[in-house]
């Protein structure tokens, strides 16, 4: 099978395997390499679904992955190994964290094996014959794809979708509906290791949503014009019969808009085809005007938090008119809509204090996540708890940048990065400098070694009425349920 958008992304010294970089007509038994990360746990158990003989590998199988394919009847051989690749085998999906020395991947090219990416799967089996609806940007992304996905089956229209985070509603992260549609979460990431291209080329859209463009994925992209570039591609490669939501107040979205063919609504606060009016926050609600090309959509309440959250929401509300969802029907929805795993999510609440969990990282996601949780816990002080843990986090690229990002914080804690050996020593983020840069803006700011520091440290300082938000993309040791249990 071709690849969609960028046939030059395999390296030149595996090209010559990549005759056998298709989908044959006949699949009987389907293998993933590298099953138990939640993309490819759920591409699998959408196969499974669709009647296919499906069997896993993975390095590290734990729960709740390993208990979720168990009962799925999917079997998961514990490490890697070319006997997990038995001569039933009709295809291997070879997922994003595999390396081209992974004794599976160095089985197929041998045995010159049927193989494809995750990307290629899920369009191939899971996407063939129905609308894609592709969620793309730096940020935002995991949260509108929930919101659109949610908005289509409460209206009724049956969506498949394949997205990135644990949706509450429908606790998964993936659904095979019978309706037309399937949203997709579309990530700038690299595909394989034999394609380094990202993911969203493989998904050509119906309509789809760009959130921003900024610089991220500092092991992927060289700078921001190299990003820039991915998305401008994509969008270029869009037919003029679809429809694209991006976010207008994005100066970089507006430059990959420049080679654009489809048709285009530009969304946000001020001027744009689809903007936010009068605003009234009154926790746990926001209620906001959506305004259509100047006039009034309708009136809409939700529980998530912050204006880059009315965003989130805005695109969606845009996405669920071109379908042709009634404004109301969408208003009912949104008002039922519980959220996304690791998004704002409370983990608990203790002696009056409320532990938060958000997976922000990204400079501009931790300074928006800040802003938007202050006016919701006016009672007590905010503390700010960061784990530098992404490629572009542990790296010195926003060392600059991310003093801004804590400002809305009253108390900030940050770890040193648990992965820092993995960074090149002259490109490592420094953790203690953060906390130097903070101090000097006059902020009240601790850095700490290892976790359970944190733990000892907050569940001594935190008073009734603090919020303490958790902001990491890992699972930080469990500090969640350590420092409630602390409290």
């Amino acid at each position: 099978m071709e690849h969609p958008f960028s046939p030059e992304a395999c390296p030149p010294d595996l090209q010559p395997m990549m005759e056998q970089n298709r989908i044959p007509e006949k699949v009987s038994h389907i293998h993933l390499i590298a099953t138990c990360g939640s993309a490819m746990g759920a591409l699998a158990a959408m196969l499974a679904e669709l009647g296919y003989r499906v069997t896993g590998s993975d390095q590290h199988v734990y729960p709740p992955m390993s208990t979720f394919l168990a009962s799925r009847n999917i079997p998961v051989s514990i490490g890697f190994s070319e006997a997990n690749l038995n001569s039933s085998v009709d295809l291997v999906v070879v997922g994003n964290t595999v390396s081209r020395d992974n004794p599976e991947a160095e089985a197929v090219r041998k045995r010159k094996l049927n193989f494809c990416s995750m990307p290629q799967a899920i369009n191939h089996f899971i996407a063939a014959g129905k609308q894609r609806i592709v969620v793309t940007g730096t940020h935002g992304k995991t949260t509108t794809s929930a919101l659109i996905a949610w908005i289509l089956h409460a209206a009724g229209l049956a969506p498949s979708f394949v997205i990135g985070g644990i949706l509450n509603d429908f606790n998964g992260n993936c659904r095979l509906g019978a309706g037309s549609h399937i949203v997709l979460e579309g990530d700038e990431y690299d595909t394989a290791y034999f394609d380094k291209g990202p993911k969203f080329f493989h998904y050509p859209p119906h309509a789809a949503v760009l959130t921003a463009v900024e610089f991220d994925h500092a092991d992927i992209y060289r700078d921001l014009a190299h990003v820039k570039a991915a998305f401008s591609r994509f969008v270029s490669a869009m037919a003029p019969d679809s429809h694209l939501v991006a976010a207008a107040a994005d100066a970089s979205v507006s430059e990959v808009l420049a080679g654009s063919r489809c048709q285009v609504l530009r969304y946000g606060f001020g001027s744009a085809d689809w903007g936010i009016g009068t605003v009234t926050v009154s926790p746990p609600w926001t209620e906001f005007v959506a305004r259509r090309n100047g006039r009034e959509h309708g009136t809409f309440r939700t529980r998530l938090m912050g204006e880059h959250n009315l965003a989130n929401v805005l695109a969606a509300l845009a996405v669920a008119d071109h379908v042709g969802i009634p404004a109301a029907d969408a208003a009912a929805a949104l008002e039922r809509f519980s959220g996304v795993r690791r998004r704002q999510q409370v983990r608990g609440l203790k002696r009056g204090i409320t532990v938060m969990d958000d997976f922000a990282h990204h400079p501009t996601a931790v300074r928006e996540t800040l802003r938007a949780v202050r006016p919701f816990y006016p009672a007590g002080r905010l503390i700010a708890v960061f784990e530098p843990r992404t490629n572009s986090s542990m790296r010195r690229v926003f060392q600059d940048v991310y003093p801004t990002a804590f400002d809305e914080a009253d108390l900030i804690c940050i770890r040193q990065p648990s992965l820092l050996s993995k960074i090149p020593e002259a490109e490592r983020f420094s953790s203690e400098k953060l906390v130097k840069d903070l101090c000097s803006r006059g902020k009240e700011a601790r850095f700490f070694e290892e976790t359970g520091s944190i733990v000892d440290f907050v569940a001594a300082e935190a008073r009734e009425g603090d919020l303490v938000l958790v902001m990491s993309n890992g699972g930080f040791d469990n500090i969640h349920e350590r420092l409630l249990e602390a409290l």
